[in-house]
């Protein structure tokens, strides 16, 4: 079987696909050639057919056949471990189970983001991209369970996708904590030789050899004008070469990605503040600085020793 040794499992718009990118620059490291293969979100069947703007173009890339996710890692080299990048396995707790029956052994890598930052991120990768409908971040959170009970994809989740807390506790009753590794998106941002090290301390691979952090999914952000509700509305009925001309155009028109206001952010922080006095227990690290103005404050997210923990909302109690 070619099945992969680590997973980036979480969490979207905290540069994963960057991460993916210097991984694939390390000798000892073979990348899957698809980034987002998406294998565990299915339960060995197609993906639905159904969902939110854009969501059919995205099942249609899930690689849900087993045949087909062991070709990923079969043009490995001898000797090297072989990973791949769904950021979306955290949040999805049925993947969480599958990658646990398949791979029990795999290393996991979980990248966390300040949540309100990464909600907004990703609702302005949609809305640049033609695809989000709504010109206002909070009303598109506001928006959420309907979408969720319409069968919108995980990528429009903006909430749900940063509850990290409930995510790791349910991780954590399925791993052992010395297969995961936690950071936070700014170290990798910010210090990314120091953070590529660590990572790669964590697989068992030569260190030293990774310094760089590649540019990638850079986001512009178009003005909510009569021509931008125009090509979005053309980009949602188009078939998929087309819709990518039309958000290329996007792109270009747009300005750099627009920083949230305080006032949005106290707006969106009461969906993640039980979550987050949560992620605190499970993780034994302060994460108090995501509950106020934002900050770049933060380091590398460490390890406790073994313990057990027992949730606020009644979830079982999970290794620390």
């Amino acid at each position: 079987m070619s099945l992969p040794d680590f997973l980036i499992v979480g969490v979207p718009k905290a540069a994963t696909t960057a991460l993916h990118a210097a991984l694939q620059l390390h000798p000892d490291l073979y990348m899957s050639p698809v980034k987002e293969p998406k294998h565990f979100l299915t339960d060995g069947g197609p993906p639905p057919t159904r969902g939110g703007p854009g969501d059919a173009q995205t099942y249609r890339e899930h690689v849900w056949r087993r045949a087909d996710y062991e070709a990923l890692f079969a043009g490995a080299p001898a000797g090297a471990l072989t990973g791949e990048a769904t950021p979306f396995y955290l949040y999805d707790l049925d993947a969480q189970r599958r990658i646990r029956a398949a791979i029990p052994g795999a290393r996991l890598i979980v990248i966390l983001r300040d949540p309100v930052e990464r909600a907004h991120s990703n609702w302005t990768h949609l809305w640049s991209a033609g695809l989000e409908p709504l010109d206002d971040v909070v009303r598109a959170c506001e928006e959420e369970e309907r979408r969720i009970a319409a069968g919108w994809a995980h990528f429009w989740h903006y909430v749900g996708l940063g509850r990290y807390g409930e995510q790791l506790a349910h991780l954590f009753t399925l791993f052992p904590r010395e297969q995961v590794l936690i950071f936070r998106y700014r170290d990798l941002v910010d210090r990314p030789a120091e953070t590529l090290d660590r990572i790669c301390g964590f697989l068992g691979v030569r260190q030293g050899l990774l310094t760089e952090l590649p540019k990638e999914n850079v986001t512009a952000h178009p003005d909510p004008n009569p021509l931008h509700r125009l090509l979005s509305s053309a980009r949602r009925r188009l078939p998929a070469p087309l819709a990518r001309l039309v958000e290329n155009l996007l792109q270009r028109r747009g300005r750099s990605r627009r920083p949230l206001t305080w006032d949005q952010r106290r707006r969106l922080l009461p969906y993640f503040t039980e979550d987050i006095l949560l992620l605190q227990e499970v993780t034994g690290e302060d994460f108090s600085d995501w509950l106020g103005p934002r900050t770049r404050s933060g380091g590398l997210v460490g390890t406790r020793p073994p313990g057990r923990y027992q949730s606020r909302n009644g979830r079982p109690a999970a290794p620390r």
